[in-house]
């Protein structure tokens, strides 16, 4: 018996589960992500100036979204856990702590994000352009409690094997965002013309539909009834809240790294002009964009990992690992040929603006070159956080991202007369890019031993 519980599964049977799990995820992914690229497609055809605004808007909002997700990211570890062991009874209890957690991690975010724009005054903008980026962090926050709730939702779906509600739901949001975005933003139908803004004020509205539906979509199914969350009332239980946190929180931190890099770029590349700006954030849109994809299998690697571990099988979780990394770089593979071949189109598609376009296509090189190793880092992340293990992954990003990338970056990009080996000049939007690709691949390096390491260790013991 035990020979059968350790033999891990022909790797093409690994890949079809783990992409029966991923693919509904992943469509609800680039869905969500697609929010963010239509605002910025949107406004960059009103002008470079709004384009300027929503980009940093967008920009401080991400940084604060992608850390509640990731610190939300809890409830897929422990639900998973217990639905490996077969503990259905504790779930619910799981879900309905996880949703305090979440009205509490939210409420805290929008908090935040009205406080984070204060920096727009402090970088150098236009008064113009500070002005619409703070209205639009000002309107979008209000879907933050909605979102992190929702992302406790997203957690208990996906790790019980049910990832079609986070699709359906996902794609219904981007089609309604789209069309308000279409009313907000060009004042269409009669409604006020509210450019960038109006792209925020229907994001925020999208966001608290989203959690309602998700709330029904329980409700209704049949899929959810051994599961079902809302039996009772629970008021908050800290012990346990707290022990979320101690799980999550690590990885909020972990995305924190990554995208208050990417994040800090666009804020630094600022004094570089609107044409600078603008292209450097459509080159990072697009490319969270296709992050979408390896992300979508670290959820379903994650899922899978705690499943295997949950039943007490460390070997199967190790295969299951490296078959989730090894699916990750295939795709890495081939969307790095697509955006290198396809730059030119990527940046038309966003702007009409020749010289953002130019430019644009330019950073996108740098965007292919660091796919591989983007893939990995998350890959590699993902499956360590399936063991319950999340603080060295976050000390691996902070180390690669703030030790490495930002401090390289700042010395291209800005060339800066007091370091003797800056450049001559400025390097501008490129010399951060640099910078970037070369924190990734750190990442990678590290988090790729880390993860043979513990997933060896687990096994042999």
């Amino acid at each position: 018996m035990s020979a059968i519980l350790t033999q891990p599964a022909p790797i093409r049977t690994e890949v079809a589960a783990m992409w029966r799990l991923s693919w509904p995820v992943l469509v609800g992914q680039l869905a969500s992500v697609g929010m963010g690229v239509a605002d910025v497609a949107m406004t960059g055809h009103v002008s470079a100036s709004e384009l300027a605004a929503v980009s940093l808007g967008a920009s401080v909002w991400s940084i604060i979204l992608v850390t509640v997700m990731g610190t939300m990211m809890a409830i897929n570890t422990v639900v998973a856990h217990e639905t490996g062991a077969g503990q259905f009874g504790r779930i619910p209890h799981v879900v309905r702590q996880g949703l305090w957690m979440g009205l509490g991690v939210g409420l805290v975010a929008c908090l935040a994000a009205n406080l984070s724009t204060l920096v727009f005054d402090h970088i150098g903008l236009t008064p113009d352009v500070a002005a619409n980026a703070s209205m639009f962090v000002h309107a979008i926050s209000i879907g933050m409690p909605a979102f992190a709730c929702y992302r406790a939702l997203y957690g208990y779906t996906a790790s019980i094997n049910q990832t079609k509600p986070v699709m359906v739901i996902a794609v219904c949001g981007l089609l309604f965002n789209i069309f308000v975005n279409w009313l907000l933003v060009f004042g269409n139908w009669g409604m006020p013309k509210l450019g960038g803004v109006g792209c925020a004020v229907a994001t925020g509205i999208c966001l608290w539909l989203m959690l309602g539906a998700m709330l029904a979509w329980i409700r209704i199914a049949p899929a959810y009834r051994q599961t079902y969350p809302f039996t009772q009332w629970e008021w908050p239980n800290w012990p346990e809240i707290g022990s979320m946190l101690r799980l999550g929180l690590p990885i909020g931190v972990t995305y924190l790294a990554e995208v208050s890099a990417f994040g800090a770029v666009s804020l630094m590349i600022a004094r570089f002009g609107v044409v600078q700006v603008s292209a450097s954030q459509i080159a990072l849109n697009f490319s969270s964009l296709v992050f979408m994809v390896p992300l979508s299998f670290g959820i379903g690697l994650m899922t899978r990992v705690g499943h295997a571990l949950g039943e007490g099988n460390a070997v199967r979780a190790r295969f299951v690992a490296w078959v989730g990394v090894g699916m990750s770089l295939a795709f890495a593979l081939l969307s790095a040929a697509l955006i290198a071949v396809f730059r030119w189109e990527i940046a038309r598609a966003y702007t009409s603006d020749p010289a953002v376009q130019e430019l644009c296509a330019h950073l996108l090189l740098f965007a292919a070159l660091f796919q591989l190793s983007d893939a990995t880092q998350v890959a590699t992340s993902s499956a360590i956080r399936g063991y319950k293990v999340t603080r060295q992954p976050m000390q691996i990003q902070l180390l690669a991202f703030w030790g490495f990338a930002m401090p390289l970056g700042y010395v291209l990009g800005l060339a800066p007369e007091w370091f003797a080996w800056s450049p001559a000049a400025p390097m501008g939007a490129a010399g951060f890019w640099i910078g970037l690709v070369l924190g990734l691949t750190v990442a990678a390096v590290l988090l790729t031993w880390s993860l043979q390491h513990l997933s060896r260790t687990r096994a042999q013991a």
